[in-house]
């Protein structure tokens, strides 16, 4: 197979606007105690060429990469969005306004900042914002449920949120002790090009549907476009430091509770340094297009989409979301350079490409991330792009790209790739974290380096509960094979990733069991070759009960984001517990794996 390749390979790559790492051993941990030994990494051997074995430490802050860029490639268009561009000087002439804006309403450094919108140049601008003051930006699925959204401002607690006009109701809803001091909202549709705005006015159903989808008008809430008009921040502006808290990014743990990732710019700067050097083929300024169709509110789109991109004075294409149709319209024009991605969008991709007659000749380099790549897929879809589509794995935690396949004809199908330069890795017995198992064998990860976090956000326990002498413990069982390829066989954490998002299982059993006909539940997640597992429950019910499944699932979905909703609800005699009580799911996982595939 023919791959295009840009770039020489016989030198690292060029890291200007984007601080190199640090080395391995900078990285703290919750406490004093951090082990100094440094274990072998047979994996750089396995690195694509150009690519470098580890990199210096990274310097500045986030705004910094805008900045460069700004100075740069001024004229470069750094965002397009409906086919508007914005060039980095505007983008950056914006983000001077809108912090300045943000300033005036008392915005300070330090300060927690909720962002709830999806991908749309006022996300990318209020990002930035946000930082130049010093302030910690918290990302928020925009579409999550007024309970949900709740229980995470009620863990940081922000006063200050730049919220979607579609989804203002619900902050305005919350009770009085989470009431927001500023509430900023957002018209996605002022970013797009004029006549696009005019079509959505047009007196038909689809206009009136397509505006209905993207806007609404709001009252009592401070309009984003009145900080846009502030004078600039002044340049002598205080800016943030490397190791200041950047962002506060949510994952699910195992018990439903939020927590926040608390991640600083060194964090986000080493990851996308790393992305960078991963990928030495594709050169700063150099025409570099990046797809943003998965939503910046994950750790996976905000890094490898939102700072990754502005690193390389990329042109960001924002998609609020994944058409298929609105993608292949660009590729026409502009194919990616670089394309995040998960399976199911590549799939749906390369089929809407085929139906279309659309060629994706030019997509130079996807990577795939959230869920297990199927080789079945990828053939077809380098095949049409004469590009690669490689696999990554990653947590929020660690910002979140951990490690990766190479970029070349080494990369090996089934396994999630190699340490990231200046990432290392362990293999450690689960039950005695602190001893590796044996070259080969099945064992928790454990991780090391610039990108892993230092705790969760205002919870010191459940931050220790993760560290073994300075190492991040993933959850996750996996092998390293002697090239350094990492395969994962198994997760300790019963997280369920169901398109690419995380679904904690307690808390969808808790809603279920609120259904007043519902005595117990227990939810598992099930492969499916869509999106990677897909939600199943298997509940009790009040003995001598008429029930309709249906009106369960239509009750969750009441309570819970559309993908937390069991896809299918299984009505059992009794779930299996251990001898305290605790249900155990991987028994129940094995019994609706039988009674689904009739093993």
């Amino acid at each position: 197979m023919a791959h295009k390749i840009r770039g020489d390979f016989r030198h690292s790559p060029s890291l200007v606007g984007v601080p190199p790492t640090p080395e391995p051993s900078s990285q703290a941990s919750y406490a004093g105690r951090v082990s100094t030994f440094h274990p072998p990494r047979p994996w750089i051997a396995s690195y694509a060429a150009g690519v470098p074995d580890d990199l210096p430490p990274v310097e500045g802050s986030l705004v910094d990469i805008v900045a460069a860029s700004a100075r740069d490639y001024p004229d470069a268009p750094a965002l397009q969005f409906f086919g508007r561009e914005t060039t980095y000087a505007e983008l950056q002439a914006a983000i001077d306004h809108a912090a300045a804006g943000l300033r005036d309403l008392g915005v300070r450094a330090g300060d927690p900042v909720a962002i709830v919108l999806p991908n749309c140049p006022q996300h990318i601008v209020a990002f930035y914002a946000v930082l130049r003051l010093g302030a910690v930006v918290v990302e928020h699925n925009p579409l999550y449920t007024p309970r949900e959204l709740r229980k995470q401002f009620e863990d940081h607690g922000a006063k200050h949120a730049i919220v979607w006009n579609k989804v203002v109701s619900t902050v305005q809803e919350f009770p009085a002790d989470l009431a927001v001091t500023n509430l900023i909202s957002v018209d996605v549709t002022r970013a797009m090009p004029f006549l696009t705005r005019l079509a959505l006015r047009l007196p038909v159903a689809k206009a009136r549907e397509s505006r209905a989808a993207l806007t609404q008008k709001v009252r009592g809430t401070i309009a984003w476009d009145s900080l846009l008009s502030t004078a600039p921040l002044p340049a002598t502006h205080p800016r943030p430091q490397t190791d200041d808290l950047a962002i506060i990014q949510y994952t699910s743990g195992t018990t439903g509770t939020p927590k926040g990732a608390a991640l600083t710019h060194r964090n986000l700067l080493a990851n996308a340094a790393q992305a960078q050097a991963w990928v030495p083929s594709i050169q700063r300024g150099k025409g570099c297009v990046v797809y943003a169709v998965l939503p910046m509110f994950h750790a996976y789109g905000l890094t490898l989409c939102l700072t990754f991109a502005m690193s390389m004075g990329a042109r960001l294409v924002l998609f609020p979301k994944f058409d298929p149709d609105l993608v292949l319209d660009v590729v026409k024009k502009h194919p990616a350079t670089f394309l995040p991605l998960v399976p199911p969008i590549a799939d749906r991709l390369l089929t809407a490409a085929k139906t279309k007659g659309v060629s994706l000749d030019g997509i130079e380099v996807a990577i795939s991330g959230a869920m297990a790549l199927p080789h079945e897929l990828v053939v077809p879809f380098e095949e049409a792009t004469h590009g690669f589509l490689v696999e990554g794995y990653g947590l929020s935690e660690c910002s979140p790209v951990l490690m990766a396949n190479p970029v070349a004809d080494n990369r090996v199908p089934g396994t999630v790739g190699l340490p990231l330069p200046g990432t290392e890795c362990r293999v450690v017995d689960p039950e005695n974290p602190s001893e590796d198992v044996p070259a080969g064998s099945a064992g928790e990860l454990v991780v090391r380096g610039p990108q892993v976090f230092s705790g969760y956000y205002g919870k010191p326990e459940e931050t220790e509960a993760v560290f073994i002498d300075g190492w991040y413990r993933t959850g996750d069982i996996v092998t390293i094979d002697e090239a350094g390829f990492v395969r994962i066989v198994d997760r300790i954490k019963e997280l369920i990733i169901t398109g690419g998002f995380n679904v904690a299982p307690t808390e969808v059993e808790n809603v279920l069991r609120q259904h007043p006909q519902v005595v117990d539940a227990a939810v598992v997640g099930l492969p499916n070759e869509h999106s990677g597992e897909e939600v199943v429950a298997a509940i009790v019910v009040d003995a001598g009960t008429d029930v309709d499944v249906e009106a369960i699932r239509e009750f969750a979905r009441g309570i819970l984001t559309p993908y937390k909703v069991p896809r299918r609800v299984f009505i059992v005699d009794e779930l299996p517990t251990s001898l305290i009580g605790k249900v155990l799911r991987r028994q129940v996982k094995e019994k609706l794996v039988s009674l689904t595939t009739g093993a």
